[in-house]
């Protein structure tokens, strides 16, 4: 029988006391590729920002004839790995006063986890593998893979990626559940990322647990998702008798918004609490109670930022935000500028640097409170 607890800092501050350890699961570092489709719909309502947006697709489109594409660029996340590992364990010693355990799993890539464990030999090997699904496509966890074997693993996973094929997939999460230190979780199960509608993809989110959830050990309620959508998810996991687990889907500066609280010692010990006894312990840190949206301008504004302090290839944001041609070319859009950035994207930032100030914090949450956004 799967034993999922919640548990809210803010209601109840001696939550963590019970446990030992804390387990912040799905951040990401440099080494993940973020498209930037997702600003017009999240930056869409905030104001100046989005009449600067207007003006910039407007201009765009009198200039070439076409739209202005943002998923034709993307970002990287401006933390390394070691940094990203420091933040997140940082909350967990710091705020809880337990001691913590890091996964962090970039979007199909590895390169994290790998390279932490040189330093940091408890840091699990993990990645957020894309899966192609009927009209839209899944994200799965999965966590603490072998070191001697993650890289051909990853190899196997990409090449899923990127030539989908339902009968290799049922190979390939059969082979990974026949691992038993790994852990596979499906990540905001509810989420339409296609856009594909609601209903529709609730239902394909259904579907694909039908046909391969002997293979997936947790349902993910995530960090940078509404709670509407994750009591959906809590539905679904009791639906198909899967445990739920915390997924902070950090990309920024703002640490998890939700943890897991264990008394394993190790990452493989909490990986058989999962896989064996169905026990997860969820923990929603105080800034989940934040407006969403407010949550996603401070995210938009640690991209487009520049840190004075990072190696030199990666200070100013131009250099971590890429475009992709028609050719396949990718370059930084700092190529293209040559110096100064061009003025309507000055006054962009300067608008991102306005909302993010703590005096018009209380406007900015009114102006972009949603009331479909249900509150815990």
């Amino acid at each position: 029988m799967k034993r999922s607890q919640l548990h809210w800092l803010w209601q109840n501050s001696a939550a963590p006391n019970r446990f030992r350890t804390g387990v912040s699961l799905h951040s990401h570092t440099l080494h993940s590729e973020e498209s930037l489709a997702f600003v017009p719909r999240y930056l869409g309502g905030v104001p100046i920002v989005s009449d600067i947006i207007r003006h910039q697709e407007s201009r765009h489109f009198e200039l070439t004839g076409r739209v202005l594409d943002f998923s034709r660029t993307f970002w990287r996340p401006p933390l390394a790995p070691r940094e990203a590992f420091s933040l997140e364990k940082s909350q967990i010693e710091n705020k809880l006063g337990i001691r913590a355990l890091v996964s962090l799993s970039d979007h199909d890539d590895i390169q994290a986890g790998y390279m932490l464990q040189v330093v940091e030999p408890e840091t699990p090997i993990s990645v957020e593998w894309t899966i192609s699904f009927g009209p839209s496509f899944f994200h799965l966890g999965i966590h603490n893979l072998p070191r001697d074997l993650a890289p051909s693993i990853m190899q196997d996973l990409a090449s899923f990626t990127a030539a989908p094929n339902k009968p290799r997939l049922r190979e390939l999460l059969s082979a990974l559940n026949e691992i038993r230190e790994v852990l596979i979780v499906l990540n905001h199960p509810m989420w339409d990322e296609a856009r594909i509608g609601e209903v529709e993809h609730a239902q394909l989110s259904s579907r694909f647990l039908e046909r391969f959830g002997e293979y997936i050990h947790a349902l993910e309620l995530n960090g940078l998702r509404p709670w509407k959508e994750n009591r959906r998810v809590l539905w679904q996991a009791e639906q198909f008798g899967h445990a739920v687990i915390s997924g902070g889907d950090r990309h920024g500066l703002e640490a998890n918004a939700n943890i897991n609280l264990t008394n394993a010692r190790t990452f493989s010990e909490f990986v058989a609490e999962i896989r064996d006894d169905g026990v997860s312990s969820v923990l929603f840190m105080p800034q989940y109670r934040e407006t969403l949206r407010v949550r996603m301008v401070e995210t938009m504004w640690d991209v487009v930022r520049d840190y004075p302090d990072f190696p030199v290839e990666r200070r100013r944001w131009s250099d971590r935000v890429f475009h992709r041609h028609d050719d396949g070319q990718v370059r930084p859009l700092s190529s293209y500028w040559h110096g100064n950035e061009p003025w309507p994207i000055r006054f962009f930032l300067s608008g991102l640097r306005a909302v993010k100030s703590q005096h018009l914090r209380p406007a900015l949450r009114l102006a972009l409170a949603d009331s479909q956004e249900a509150r815990i």
